[in-house]
């Protein structure tokens, strides 16, 4: 776990626990070093959490019981980079858990923060399941403000041929689309909707500038994200029988249709073949892919690849 905030929220969260906590397995539940956990047992210490070390073969952590515990202090990046991963989760399977942690942040965070991870969430609309999206906190806390708060944007964009255009632009919607995030917009040099992908979007500069909301020509933005990526880009759907009840793998990968208690089939579309194989090779079950084509060949040619690394190794 790399996320140094989050890290601390999850070593705060097994320290709450009334035991006291080996080392070792504290850095085996973050998947870290004993360094590292001695590293943030100090910065929670900083932070006024009276976190309570002792030495010795059986020694370990805990926190001092009966004292008052101050808030975990976030910065603004912190807050949302928190947020967006608890959403995240929640498209992952975990939604009940995931909602009940956010809902815990929100009411511990100052107003400022409260109304930015809110804004994230009231700006976003999920799409597909097939990965946790990725994208800068910052970025994302800066257009769910102008989504909610309906403030013109300008910003760099960078197209696929590597070129970057400024773009005038209304934002409508942000929307997560498995591995990425995507922004709707009303571009006003065009003067027609367009879909920008955020990774490819710079920082944007809000000019102060408010806007009458329009009518997107979709019955929602992720909808129109779909179109979109259909239209202009090479996009693979997978259609594929899984021997697994729909309900364990509901959330976690496109639409599935149950087809009795212990196999469902599965629809769904990424912009490569490489990833489609990625996410049913790790979802924990034996499956048939039935289309396209080309993601038969691809998985044919992994197999081949991982049985002849087995074979080398025996």
């Amino acid at each position: 776990m790399s996320n140094t905030p989050a890290r601390l929220l999850s070593l705060l969260s097994l320290l709450q626990t009334p035991r006291e906590w080996p080392g070792s397995e504290l850095a085996g539940r973050l998947g870290v070093s004993l360094r590292t956990i001695r590293r943030d047992v100090d910065k929670l210490r900083d932070l006024g959490y009276p976190v309570h070390a002792t030495m010795g073969a059986v020694g370990g952590y805990r926190l001092v019981a009966g004292k008052a515990m101050p808030p975990l202090l976030l910065d603004d990046e912190e807050a949302v980079a928190i947020a967006v991963g608890l959403r995240a989760h929640a498209a992952a399977g975990v939604e009940e858990a995931s909602v009940r942690a956010l809902a815990k942040l929100e009411q511990v965070l100052p107003a400022r923060l409260r109304q930015r991870v809110g804004a994230l969430g009231r700006a976003t609309e999920p799409l597909l399941t097939w990965g946790q999206p990725a994208a800068d906190p910052s970025v994302l806390a800066s257009l769910a403000t102008a989504i909610t708060g309906r403030e013109r944007l300008r910003f760099a964009y960078t197209r696929h041929d590597g070129t970057s255009l400024e773009r005038h632009a209304d934002p409508h919607k942000l929307v997560s689309a498995g591995r990425r995030w995507y922004l709707v917009a009303y571009d006003l040099d065009r003067a027609d909707w367009r879909v920008f992908r955020v990774d490819r979007l710079a920082p944007p500069q809000p000019t102060g500038v408010r806007f009458a909301p329009r009518d997107l020509p979709s019955r929602d933005a992720a909808a129109f994200v779909t179109a979109s990526l259909t239209e202009f880009a090479p996009v693979y759907e997978a259609v594929a029988t899984l021997h697994a009840p729909a309900s364990r793998l509901a959330g976690r990968i496109g639409d599935l249709t149950p087809l009795g208690p212990d196999r469902c089939l599965l629809r769904g579309h990424a912009d490569t073949l490489e990833y489609l194989a990625w996410r049913l090779l790790t979802l924990g079950c034996e499956f048939e892919v039935h289309e396209p084509p080309e993601l038969i060949a691809h998985l044919a040619e992994l197999g081949g690849r991982a049985s002849r690394a087995a074979a080398a190794r025996g």
